[in-house]
């Protein structure tokens, strides 16, 4: 059986260097995919209210990406390709993500993040992630 850590945090979308939106981000961690966490952020928001229901929906847009990556990215800037992340000022982390239709720069309370990702380590500790990985379905997946 597999478990699940799931978190949804507040953090802003910074659009401009005076302008943000607030939006509810749900962190997932799967411990079937245990390399990997998830951040869904909602497909559309307002400017005036926070954004997306609190858990993943079908519209929300979602990133994978590494869980090395997001905790090496709280103490050092990070990552290579799509997925950026760094400390940001006071308690913030900044997750930049990149693709073919523009950059989304997302301020997090680094606190949340944090605690996300103790979480996640209560279920698979780092270093441990090869056990809980499933060689088969992982090929059988990429083979369709």
């Amino acid at each position: 059986m597999h478990a699940t850590a799931e978190e949804t945090v507040q953090a802003r979308l910074i659009l401009s260097a005076h302008r943000s939106a607030r939006l509810r981000v749900t962190l997932t961690y799967r411990t079937d995919d245990p390399l990997a966490v998830r951040m869904a952020f909602p497909g559309e928001f307002s400017l005036d209210e926070p954004a997306g229901p609190a858990g993943p929906e079908a519209s929300d847009i979602v990133w994978v990406f590494a869980r090395r990556l997001l905790a090496g990215g709280l103490e050092l800037p990070s990552g290579v390709g799509d997925v950026h992340v760094r400390p940001g000022p006071g308690r913030s982390a900044l997750v930049e993500l990149r693709a073919p239709e523009g950059t989304a720069l997302v301020r997090f309370d680094a606190t949340d993040l944090r605690h996300f990702l103790w979480r996640s380590r209560l279920l698979v500790p780092e270093g441990e992630e090869h056990l809980h990985l499933d060689a088969d379905r992982a090929l059988a997946q990429l083979l369709g």
